[in-house]
């Protein structure tokens, strides 16, 4: 059995995959994700609780992006590169859409899987052994600020966030038409609508993510993430961790003073969360 035999015998299920996993998982985690980056407008401590949050999953947490994010991901790019080679029939060119659409829906495609994979080697663990991963989990803001702090990685991430949003936004118009959820004209006039506006709110979300990276004071919000590991790590029964320049090193019993606090906030933000710390004391009870 060869490759194109079984792909033009399976051909149907392929491009349901196909537009299926445009819109669930990938599409559903660039919400999430656009969604969570975008929480570092509130500060340090709202976008590091959400990566605390995702990063709690410890173990899990590899097989499931694999599992949800990359294999799908993968399939999905896979198919979509064929369509463009020409290997397997434009089902996608309906003689109702724009020329202009169209292809930039094939052009934003490939732009936004060369971003996602610049973005998974400069960020993500996997891409270490390249001289990436510069991402911290224990640090997010701190160290997402500091990459994308050049101008022009800022510039790339803005036109490869924009170009996956349009990718999606546009893509739930042509996955309705694939599913035949939009069969009358009035039905696509809406189903556009609905588009423009997830992609309004979702590019909104991304840029005024890279805005808050970009305004970030750097050394404050690192006070602030510091703080919080130190208390995740009180809380866990563990001391502070000395080398994320905590008050103690591990095994060690330090002596606080009353008047000192974690203050779980950056001191821009308004409504601070303090919680005092406890205090060792040498007087004997009673006096």
């Amino acid at each position: 059995m060869t490759l194109p035999s079984f792909v033009s015998r399976h051909q149907f299920l392929i491009y349901r995959l196909f537009s299926l996993s445009g819109l669930i998982p990938v599409g559903a985690f660039l919400v999430v994700h656009l969604l969570t980056n975008a929480s570092v407008l509130g500060g340090a401590a709202s976008f590091q609780s959400r990566v605390d949050m995702i990063h709690s999953l410890g173990p899990l947490l590899i097989p499931v992006e694999f599992a949800f994010i990359f294999l799908p991901m993968l399939f999905h790019a896979a198919v979509g590169f064929a369509i463009i080679a020409g290997g397997l029939p434009n089902v996608g060119s309906y003689p109702y859409m724009g020329n202009v659409r169209y292809t930039l829906q094939r052009a934003t495609g490939m732009i936004a899987f060369a971003f996602i994979l610049w973005h998974i080697i400069q960020l993500h663990w996997l891409g270490a052994p390249l001289g990436g991963g510069r991402f911290d989990p224990h640090h997010a803001t701190s160290s997402a600020a500091t990459v994308i702090a050049p101008l022009g990685v800022s510039l790339l991430y803005a036109i490869g966030v924009l170009s996956a949003v349009f990718h999606l936004s546009n893509g739930l118009w042509t996955i309705g038409i694939t599913w035949g959820l939009w069969t009358s004209p009035a039905a696509m006039q809406r189903a556009n609508v609905i588009s423009i506006i997830v992609g309004v709110v979702l590019a909104a979300a991304g840029l005024g993510a890279i805005g808050g990276l970009r305004s970030t004071d750097v050394a404050a919000a690192r006070q602030v993430e510091t703080r919080m590991e130190d208390f995740k790590r009180m809380m866990e029964g563990q001391a502070p961790d000395a080398a994320a320049g905590g008050q103690g090193a591990a095994g060690s019993t330090a002596t606080v003073p009353a008047a000192d606090a974690i203050d779980l906030r950056g001191p821009s933000e308004p409504s601070a969360l303090v919680i005092p710390t406890p205090t060792t004391s040498s007087s004997p009870p009673g006096n």
